[in-house]
């Protein structure tokens, strides 16, 4: 009797540590940044107002990544510029099945602009919203000012500003 209770005890514990060696998170690529793979969407669209020391009130999406926009596109009409190798450090915010979900984000300010490729992208005030691929983690904001042109996204749709 002793000698099958150790045994399923021995095989529960191999079954449990070879599941945490499977849910590890992934480690970060060498410059540090998450990689690609950690900016998956989320199950369905949610934009919530996050508060930063930063830049003020700036939107992040459900999974906590800030988004941003592109002084390259356009609100008026709504426009991606950002195609190709682009969105691929820049990857726009996709409206998922589902009821978007809004937290501090006046849903009348959202709507969506269809990419080139027929995919519904994400705006805010007009502007075609995107996550940075090179963001540290989950409410970094180290795409803001890239390039001169990419700006974290408020929840108007304005330009996030340094606070004072």
């Amino acid at each position: 009797m002793y000698r099958p209770a150790v045994l399923s005890a021995v095989l529960l514990s191999v079954a449990v540590l070879g599941a945490a060696a499977c849910s590890a998170p992934e480690p970060t690529g060498a410059s540090g940044a998450a990689p690609a793979t950690q900016l998956a969407e989320p199950d369905h669209t949610v934009l919530s107002a996050n508060s930063t020391a930063k830049l003020g009130t700036v939107v992040i999406d459900g999974l906590g990544w800030t988004l941003y926009r592109s002084d390259a596109d356009s609100a008026t009409p709504p426009r991606s510029a950002c195609t190709g190798s682009c969105a691929d450090e820049w990857p726009p915010v996709l409206m998922q099945a589902g009821t978007p979900a809004y937290d501090g984000v006046d849903p009348s300010v959202v709507g969506t602009v269809v990419r080139d490729d027929g995919r519904q992208q994400v705006t805010i005030g007009g502007w075609p919203v995107y996550r940075h691929a090179s963001d540290s983690k989950p409410g970094a904001v180290d795409g803001q000012g890239a390039q001169g042109r990419w700006f974290a996204v408020t929840p108007t749709g304005a330009k996030a500003a340094q606070q004072p």
